[in-house]
């Protein structure tokens, strides 16, 4: 089927729809995206919009806790959810004949979902399990993404982790889900996503009959995330006995992709060029330099670019065996003042930019992650179209570019963390 812009549309209740055809026949995948996430959570909630996903789950005015699994999961298809810094994501993909039937699951949690207090316990104690499991137990549990936003940022909003803390989530009552709920879960925060080789008229009519009877309310309003860069840089060491390794993150702020799309496009060039093993990234320099680094990952945003509003991070998460975190910033450094000087080198860049573009794509095929990044999209940037332009903006990257945007983050005053075991000679 030739490529067809996604049909963007809103109801009077202030719910965005995006459909999009671009699927194989007979697959159908729906997403909802709520724009709220972690950095919306006031102080003294902080874990909330996560456990937020997993009450989601527990039942509504017409769906018994966990049904909605049962159904899909018996339609042969697959659901989950993920929270992110701005936004909570459900999505399931089914063959396109239980289509109805996800809309419908959808709609009824978004009207009238069911917080009691034995859901609440028990969610509760998934969380806490979910966070024994994935950073308390695990040497380097959620590094960097948990602990170094505390080190970039001072803000409430920015500065806390998303999994929260455990005594913040342990005063949440039903009366609080409540709240939450008529506060972020409204129809006018969120982005219905539906891709379907259907009619726009056939979806239209699904989606109307199932989301427009949805009474519009007030939604809470966005946080106000703006904060200055740091003047001097930052240094934060956590100890973590339990390897003999230490990882550290050093962290600079990324232009604003609204304003500056271009700018941004050419720091994720900028980012693909340094991460791994690729001839003139960080690797080979760290080699050249004799700099032992078991690993290198340069990565825009804490999950992956375009996935969050300003401020959001360029990550260099870099392994090694005990190194001064200041040597390595430096080092950082150096290698970002000699590309925004002589810009990188031609083969340098293409190699970027095909691995960066072909990646893109590959991963955007899978019609689930299409569905999920179009709602994502429209929610951050409101321009759903944005899955299918990325690659003609990447390619617009030049070498000029990318030395401006060394140049940026040369400039600024890094956030930097090491996670490891205690240093005898002290902490950074």
């Amino acid at each position: 089927m030739p490529h067809v812009r996604p049909h963007a549309y809103a109801l009077p209740n202030g719910l965005r729809v995006v459909h999009h055809r671009r699927v194989p026949e007979g697959l159908a995948c729906v997403g909802v995206h709520y724009g709220v996430g972690f950095r919306s959570e006031p102080r003294g909630r902080s874990g909330f919009a996560h456990l937020f996903e997993h009450l989601m789950f527990q039942g509504s005015a017409s769906v018994a806790p966990a049904e909605h699994f049962s159904v899909i999961q018996g339609s042969g298809g697959s659901v989950n959810a993920s929270t992110r810094q701005d936004y909570t994501e459900y999505y399931q993909c089914a063959p396109e004949s239980a289509l109805e039937r996800m809309l419908f699951l959808e709609s009824d949690r978004m009207y009238a979902p069911k917080f009691t207090e034995q859901n609440l316990r028990t969610q509760l104690g998934v969380v806490r399990e979910e966070i024994r499991r994935n950073i308390l137990d695990r040497p380097f549990g959620g590094f960097p993404w948990i602990d170094l936003p505390a080190v970039m940022y001072r803000d409430f909003s920015n500065a806390h982790n998303g999994y929260g803390d455990l005594g913040d989530l342990a005063r949440a009552t039903v009366a609080d889900c409540a709240a939450f709920f008529d506060a972020h879960y409204t129809p006018s925060n969120a982005v219905l996503t539906v891709v379907a080789d259907l009619s726009e008229e056939c979806v239209a009519g699904m989606v109307e009959r199932h989301f427009g009877p949805i009474p519009a309310r007030d939604r809470a309003a966005e946080p106000d995330l703006a904060e200055p860069p740091p003047h001097t840089p930052l240094f934060h060491d956590a100890v973590e006995e339990r390897t003999r390794l230490y990882a550290t993150a050093v962290g600079l702020r990324l232009p604003p992709f609204r304003t500056d799309p271009l700018g941004y496009a050419a720091h994720v060039v900028l980012a693909g060029m340094l991460t791994g093993t690729a001839p003139g990234g960080l690797a080979a320099a760290a080699a050249r330099q004799r700099v032992p680094l078991s690993a290198v990952k340069v990565q825009c945003g804490f999950f992956g670019p375009f996935d969050a509003r300003a401020p959001e991070p360029l990550v260099v998460t870099l392994h090694h065996d005990g190194h001064d975190p200041r040597h390595l910033a430096a080092f950082v450094h150096r290698e970002l003042a000699a590309l925004a000087c002589a810009g990188p080198r031609t083969d340098h860049l293409d190699r970027a930019v095909r691995r960066l573009r072909t990646g893109w794509a590959r991963r955007h095929a899978d019609p689930l992650q299409h569905a999920r990044s179009l709602g994502a999209f429209t929610l951050l940037h409101a321009r759903p179209a944005l899955v299918a332009e990325v690659p003609a903006l990447l390619a617009r990257v030049d070498a000029a570019d990318v030395a401006v945007a060394a140049a940026r983050l040369m400039a600024q005053a890094p956030a930097v963390l090491t996670v490891g075991p205690e240093r005898r000679g002290g902490t950074a």
